[in-house]
């Protein structure tokens, strides 16, 4: 695998010569003197020709590149990938500047030979490059699941979610399956109205090998066909052309996702099931591993629900705790780490240094989340740092740097957060999560680790899941489907 940072298609490479100004890097100069004299933002040491290829990281790259900001003092920096430029945003600040401030000019996206060509996914409206095809989808998208239509989608999922709490009193150790139809029928209800039985249904199937194929072919440096695009013309056959059958395969479910019996823009919603399921995952893993925080949470629950109750979305205005908890989840391990890379349209200047058009430009939204001026201690699981004096703090920013910037932010991250926040407070409502014990009784910790990838899910791990008492467990056994 070569180590790629971003797919590479831009259609004029940007060179540059590494040796004029020790630690900088100067830009070329291609067309006139003025450009020329403005370094490009700091960076590590370019090779001529190579630039840093043989230094990008390939894992958790996000915290590499924080701290190669750290190190040059820096809220950007650049890196060359074998000819493509490219900057890393690690700050808030240069992301407001940057993606808001000049959405204009920082609202494009690159072309990925694998994921737009080869597995199919051109018409994800996510990654399309700005103009008028994408100005079009975003606003279909925007006219039917607005956020202040409710209705669209809430009833779906406290309907899905009550579904998954009778699931896992049947089979909790199944809880990742569970709370993956929970996310994925709940989702293709909202967007087609299709209702999901069980894990196995063929719709569900559909959206989650599609699914696979869109995060496999754009994850970062995965294909060397998106730095040497003319291998698409490569047969199957070949050897070394194992992309071809892969592509293929994924082609095929994007188009199923789309004609059984689909509309092209509302695969947004679908996507955004998967970071939902990341979400989840790492729900059930801190509530594993902080139980004092789970009690905090239940005693909130306890205090506001009537007894025999579930909670429902009018809950939510006296549950802070709970809404600071998912606020947390969200922060804690950042679902998309790396943000999906936006491309520059026209030369522009940052803070003195040069960014030259064409540029691949992506938020390090991890570094942003874990920034200790903006969260301090950021590294432990605290909800409470969005609170004072028992109410939400909005002296703390929100964590929604988790779902993009700017034009290209997440149209449908408010169904994703109201699914997270419902399903939060369902589960804790009624369920009890601890570590799972060893042959001796001891409770054995999950380790926290994560995969990485272009979208952040801890790795598979064990916990127990119990009711909460008799009476929680009456109530789950009394659930049936919520008329919609």
């Amino acid at each position: 695998m070569t180590p790629v940072i971003y797919p590479t298609g831009v259609s004029q490479p940007v060179a540059f010569n590494s040796s004029e100004v020790p630690g900088y890097d100067s830009f070329e100069p291609t067309r006139n003197s003025r450009r020329a004299r403005r370094p490009l933002p700091p960076g590590p040491k370019k090779l001529p020709l190579f630039g840093n290829i043989f230094q990008l990281p390939t894992t958790f790259e996000w915290e590499t590149y924080a701290k190669w900001g750290e190190e040059l003092k820096s809220d950007i920096i650049h890196l060359d990938a074998a000819g493509t430029s490219i900057v890393i945003v690690n700050s808030h600040k240069a992301a407001t500047e940057l993606f808001d401030k000049r959405s204009a000019i920082y609202s494009s996206r690159i072309h990925s030979t694998m994921l737009h060509e080869l597995a199919g996914w051109n018409t994800l409206f996510g990654f399309m490059p700005y103009g008028e095809r994408w100005k079009e989808h975003r606003r279909l998208f925007q006219k039917h699941f607005h956020p202040s239509n409710t209705l669209v989608h809430q009833p779906f999922e406290l309907e899905y979610t009550r579904k998954a709490l009778k699931k896992l009193l049947v089979s909790p150790e199944k809880f990742m399956d569970h709370l993956r139809f929970l996310a994925g029928a709940s989702t293709l209800a909202i967007t087609y109205g299709i209702e999901i039985k069980d894990e196995d249904d063929p719709y569900l199937a559909v959206a989650e090998k599609a699914l696979v194929g869109l995060a496999a072919s754009a994850a970062p440096g995965m294909f060397l066909v998106d730095s040497i695009p003319i291998l698409k013309y490569v047969p199957a056959w070949m050897p070394g052309a194992g992309f071809q059958i892969k592509a293929s395969s994924w082609r095929a479910a994007a188009t199923d996702m789309v004609n059984i019996p689909f509309a092209a823009t509302q695969k947004a919603v679908v996507r955004g099931a998967d970071t939902t399921v990341a979400s989840m995952n790492t729900f059930m893993l801190a509530m594993t591993c902080f139980p004092e925080i789970q009690k905090k949470a239940q005693a909130e629950l306890d205090r506001v629900l009537v007894a025999g109750q579930l909670p429902t979305f009018e809950d939510e205005s006296s549950l802070p705790y709970l809404s600071a908890l998912v606020k947390e989840i969200i922060r804690w391990r950042a679902i998309t780490p790396l943000a999906v890379p936006h491309q520059v349209t026209q030369d522009d200047e940052y803070n003195g240094y040069f960014i030259p058009k064409g540029s691949i430009v992506a938020g390090n939204v991890w570094a942003m989340l874990h920034d200790e001026n903006e969260y301090p201690e950021s590294l432990a699981f605290n909800p409470e740092r969005f609170l004072k004096n028992g109410s939400l703090d909005p002296e703390v920013r929100d964590p929604t740097v988790a779902f993009g910037f700017g034009r290209r932010i997440c149209p449908g991250k408010h169904i994703a957060i109201s699914m997270l926040w419902i399903t939060v407070a369902s589960i804790l409502s009624v369920y009890e999560i601890t570590p799972e014990e060893d042959e001796t009784g001891n409770p054995v910790s999950p380790s926290q680790e994560y995969i990485p990838s272009m979208i952040l899910h801890p790795a598979p791990f064990k916990c127990k899941i119990k009711p909460r008492s008799r009476e929680a467990e009456r109530l789950i056994i009394s659930l049936d489907s919520v008329a919609r």
